[in-house]
């Protein structure tokens, strides 16, 4: 199973916007490259166009990346492909991709805010629509590089070459849900593997969701064996329980009460956070050893082949951003991987 972590690179949105930015990206870039050397296996980096997030364009700030890494994959977490043009997309991807040497991943969605419509002049109404036909221009672009393609929201392409072409043979698609049945269930009929944002709750009773994402798959035609599953969660390593939950809690409950209050949820209380980071919680923080064991725990459920972290969240400090990366990368995968290695035949639960 790969281990890795992504982030929306928040910021203080009451800070000046330029000096503000460029800290939290300078900052962002040393994660992942600190990610990097202590062997996680991926890094995604999600699409916002809001004055609390850095990164409205991931594919530049991946690239940037590319640079300062050797192994790592780099994928979007998400990109937001409802307002975006598939073509452009595919090029920015498929330069990272040669640039890192076969690194780059995408990884598409609707996108969890709506700002990125009316700012590129899309309508609402539309949300479905834009989302379905522009992911089929972009898995028909990674298809080959000479495309043609009529579509209602698209433009018309006339048997022309896309270019530059990725070092992969094709760039990986994933997409991502937040626990939307037909979303599961679309990917699966697609043969696209799906990553699967856990927020909220108990983290079992999401497991129906990747049985009816490959029932979907299998009626479709395509095999479920060979399509890859991904859980994405919030947590925070530490070098004990308390440390971890004391500094995480400030800045993960401001970003959740921030959303409560544009969503209409109530807010949150510290016994509710506490009671998240039990054993089924949604919320994987703690000393190594226990972190290690709830992956554990989760994999065996889910049987997914990816399992990415969001540590950097609301205004975590860097410096213990940077703690939680190495415990993660030289503590928590090494127990994981561990304890994962040949006891699992394929890593897929029992259909």
């Amino acid at each position: 199973m790969e281990l890795g972590l992504y982030t929306f690179a928040d910021v203080d949105p009451a800070a000046p916007r330029g000096p503000e930015g460029a800290r939290r990206l300078k900052n962002l870039l040393e994660e992942i490259e600190l990610a990097d050397q202590v062997g996680l296996d991926v890094f995604g980096l999600g699409e916002h166009h809001r004055p609390d997030y850095a990164v409205s364009s991931p594919s530049t700030v991946l690239a940037a990346a590319a640079v300062k890494t050797k192994t790592i994959r780099l994928t979007s977490a998400v990109s937001v492909i409802s307002s975006d043009d598939p073509v452009r997309l595919f090029q920015q991807f498929a330069t990272i991709d040669l640039i890192s040497g076969g690194r780059a991943e995408i990884m598409v969605g609707r996108g969890s805010f709506i700002e990125s419509f009316p700012l590129f002049g899309y309508d609402l109404d539309d949300y479905d629509d834009l989302f379905a036909e522009k992911l089929e221009l972009l898995m028909r672009l990674n298809e080959g590089e000479t495309v043609r393609w009529q579509g209602k929201h698209t433009q018309t392409i006339d048997g022309r070459g896309v270019y530059p072409r990725p070092l992969q043979e094709k760039l990986p698609v994933w997409v991502a849900v937040g626990g939307t049945p037909q979303s599961v269930a679309r990917a699966g009929a697609l043969g696209l593997p799906v990553a699967l944002a856990i927020i909220g709750g108990e983290y079992p009773r999401f497991a129906p969701l990747f049985s009816l994402y490959r029932e979907a798959a299998r009626r479709a035609g395509q095999d479920p064996a060979k399509l890859a599953t991904s859980i994405n969660v919030h947590g925070f390593v530490d070098v004990t329980r308390q440390q971890a939950a004391d500094t995480f809690y400030g800045p993960q409950q401001a970003v959740m009460d921030r959303l409560g209050r544009e969503r209409g949820w109530p807010p949150g209380t510290r016994g509710q956070f506490d009671r998240a980071m039990g054993p089924t919680g949604n919320l994987f923080v703690g000393a190594p050893e226990e972190v290690a064991e709830k992956i554990v725990a989760a994999h065996r459920l889910f049987g997914n082949d990816r399992f990415l972290l969001q540590m950097a969240i609301g205004l975590m400090p860097h410096d213990a951003i940077l703690r939680g990366i190495e415990l993660y990368g030289t503590k928590v995968a090494p127990l994981v991987r561990k304890e994962l290695t040949g006891s699992e035949s394929g890593g897929k639960p029992a259909a």
